[in-house]
């Protein structure tokens, strides 16, 4: 979930009245603590002001962009529990942080630093290894150099980018932990009134900078701003306005010369246009209000009106075009009327060949084939002999010096001889249509069959190429019976062979797509095999001979490969398509489990040079290898572990015994964890300007 920008506000606010509250407070070695609603917890003033805010705001980008949280702690050292591994797994856990939230805990003390990357492996987004990898890499260089901020932005921007690398998917992450209790804060009106004003700078330029980015990287033209919006909606309200008052005044004009019937048309539209018109002076009059509007609303608001505006002004037009005509017929009022007369003539001489070709097609199509068409000429009569009455009622017009009446009759009639024009054309357009269908058919069907044909040669396996020859069988049978006879139905017949071929189509492409994935895999299948087995069985050997130092993991990971791989193998002749995913899958899963299994051993502390004398080294490889370690703990060598004892040899197994909530897991330590957060500790030794690593790290400023 994304935090609003007045959240980011309070946390950078909080995180600066914390930087007053802390000041006066003893730096004292602390048990792991409650954390609060910010992401940066400092008992040892190791953070300036600035710093904390630059810290702060980078966990919340961190959380923004990857739904990921990391706390960071600084305190002067670790206590219950002293080891900066349990200490950090501790105060994860009785927080209750999720496998999706990390801890970065920082003990600075003097020129000497210890530290921790807590985090849940188990179910998190990043590996044991990767946390090891951002210690060693990231925090480890920044606080020899003595920034403590760095360390923690360093942490930060290495979770990032082992999220990114991961497939970057943005986990939910849980609540964040309540805010912790605390002791009272004395108010310090002037430092307070300081660090609110820095908080709000910062929170000023982050925005600026944020927003100055949007512009900058978008190719996109700008939005149009709410005050462009309101003045285009007030020029259209205006325009529309006065629309509508000429066009009632028009009206008046148009009833009187051309009577009431040719004015019925534009009476309705004009009432709808009102309507519109009402509809958007009522928005507008919503937003001029008082009651403020947010300007998504605004521009949604003015929109409308706009779209209102437009509609009506439109409509209002048509019809006023319809007028302009009537005037223009009223102008030459004889001259339009002889020629309708002349059109309707034409008109009636076609409809003789249209009627003769009507009755030819009858011969040849059925009568569903020539349903559109059947009444055609009959209607063309119709409006051929409305033409004659309209030009009648014209011409008594005319002579009575009624001009307005005139024209309507002349646009009436004109209106239904261009009606019986288009009926007669439709006669011959269809009958055009039927010829090209008949031989589209013929095509279709020599294709159809052939795919059949096709289909009947492929394997079968599972009945779907069966079922669909079926159903284009009967498809192409319904074609068939749609063009046979003595009159047919050609667009019928085409329509069956369209949806036959695409029904076998879509069998065909299938088949095809299935034999190239079948060729491709058994090409590739072999060799993938053959790579599965090696390394299955170098992963096997390795363990094998190292099992007394390999945790449950690897050996997981090496159990579910193997299986994998004989299911390959079972599958590779019937099933090579999926018998390649299989032994793939083997193949990366043994990889997994070959490298799991080596930082196992290199937790437990390699495979010799366990100690300095005598049979220690071989007494070790024997426990590595899982040989006569009941002797061993029966006492049964001597002289020990290179001196040590078997019980430093249990001490130097990385901590494995351990059982604390989260505990450095490789080695014996992932077998006997007691559960919760655990992960190998960052691993492996650091030497060099007298600092020494251990868990997460040790070390000294430079």
């Amino acid at each position: 979930m994304r935090k609003p920008m007045l959240a980011r506000a309070i946390c950078v606010v909080m995180l600066a009245l914390i930087g007053v509250v802390a000041a006066p407070l003893s730096a004292s070695a602390v048990p792991p603590p409650s954390l609060g609603s910010s992401f940066v917890l400092d008992d040892v003033n190791a953070l300036t002001d600035a710093q904390e805010a630059e810290v702060q705001a980078k966990l919340l980008a961190l959380s923004d962009q990857t739904g990921l949280d990391m706390w960071v702690v600084y305190v002067d050292s670790f206590t219950n529990p002293t080891s900066a591994a349990d200490w950090a797994n501790e105060a994860a856990n009785r927080n209750n942080l999720g496998p999706h939230q990390y801890l970065l805990a920082i003990a600075i003390q003097g020129d000497t630093f210890e530290y921790y990357l807590s985090g849940d492996v188990d179910g998190g987004d990043l590996s044991a290894d990767q946390l090891a990898s951002i210690e060693q890499d990231r925090v480890q260089p920044a606080l020899e150099a003595g920034d403590d901020a760095g360390a923690a932005i360093a942490a930060a921007d290495g979770i990032r980018t082992a999220h990114a690398h991961a497939g970057g998917n943005k986990p939910a992450p849980p609540p964040t932990p309540a805010t912790q209790s605390g002791p009272a804060i004395v108010p310090v009106v002037l430092v307070g009134v300081l660090l609110l004003a820095i908080a709000g700078g910062l929170i000023f330029f982050a925005v600026r900078r944020r927003r100055a980015a949007a512009q900058g990287g978008s190719t996109a033209a700008p939005a149009e701003s709410v005050d462009e919006l309101r003045r285009r909606a007030g020029s259209a309200l205006v325009a529309t306005d006065d629309a509508v008052k000429t066009s009632e005044q028009e009206l008046g004009f148009a009833r009187a010369q051309f009577g009431d019937e040719a004015a019925a048309p534009f009476i309705e539209v004009l009432a709808q246009a009102k309507a519109d018109l009402d509809r958007a002076f009522s928005i507008q009059q919503q937003l001029d209000d008082s009651t403020p509007e947010t300007p998504e609303q605004q521009r949604a608001g003015y929109a409308e009106i706009l779209r209102l505006c437009t509609s009506a002004d439109e409509a209002l037009d048509a019809k006023a075009a319809a007028f302009d005509e009537l005037r223009a017929l009223e102008a030459d009022a004889p001259a339009a009327l002889a020629a309708a007369r002349e059109r309707r003539t034409a008109a009636e001489q076609a409809l003789t060949a249209a009627d003769a070709e009507s009755t030819r097609l009858a011969t040849l199509f059925t009568a569903e084939a020539l349903a559109s068409i059947a009444d055609n000429p009959a209607q063309a009569r119709a409006r051929l002999a409305l033409a004659t009455e309209q030009e009648a009622a014209a011409d008594a017009a005319l002579t009575a010096g009624r001009t307005g009446e005139a024209a309507v009759a002349i646009r009436a009639a004109q209106a239904a001889v261009a009606q019986a024009e288009t009926l007669e054309r439709a006669i011959t357009t269809l009958g055009t249509d039927l010829a090209e269908a008949q031989q589209t058919a013929a095509s279709l069907r020599a294709e159809v069959e052939g795919d059949l044909a096709a289909a009947a040669a492929l394997p079968d396996t599972d009945g779907r190429i069966a079922q669909a020859i079926a159903s284009t069988r009967a498809q192409l049978d319904a074609a068939r019976a749609a063009a046979s006879g003595t009159r047919t139905d050609p667009l019928r017949a085409v329509q069956a062979l369209q949806q036959a071929n695409g029904t076998i189509d879509a069998v065909l492409d299938a088949a095809r797509d299935e034999a190239e994935r079948r060729r491709r895999a058994e090409a590739q299948l072999e060799a993938t095999l053959t790579q599965a087995r090696a390394q299955v069985r170098a992963t096997e050997d390795f363990i094998a001979a190292r099992r007394g130092a390999i945790g449950p993991t690897a050996r997981t990971r090496l159990a579910e490969a193997g299986a994998a791989l004989v299911q390959a193998e079972q599958m590779r002749q019937t099933d090579p398509v999926t018998a390649l995913t299989a032994a793939q899958r083997a193949a990366q899963l043994a990889g997994d489990a070959s490298s799991l299994a080596q930082n196992d051993v290199g937790a437990f502390g390699g495979s010799g040079g366990f100690g300095g004398g005598g049979g220690g080294g071989d007494l070790m490889g024997a426990i590595l290898g899982g040989i006569a370690v009941n002797s061993v703990l029966g006492g049964g060598r001597r002289g020990g572990f290179g001196g040590g004892g078997l019980g430093s040899v249990l001490g130097g197994l990385g901590g494995g015994l351990s059982g604390s909530g989260r505990s450095s897991g490789g080695g014996f330590g992932g077998g006997f964890s007691g559960g919760g957060r655990s992960r190998s500790g960052g691993g492996g030794g650091f030497s060099g300007g007298g600092r020494n690593r251990v868990g997460g790290g040790r070390g000294g400023r430079r």
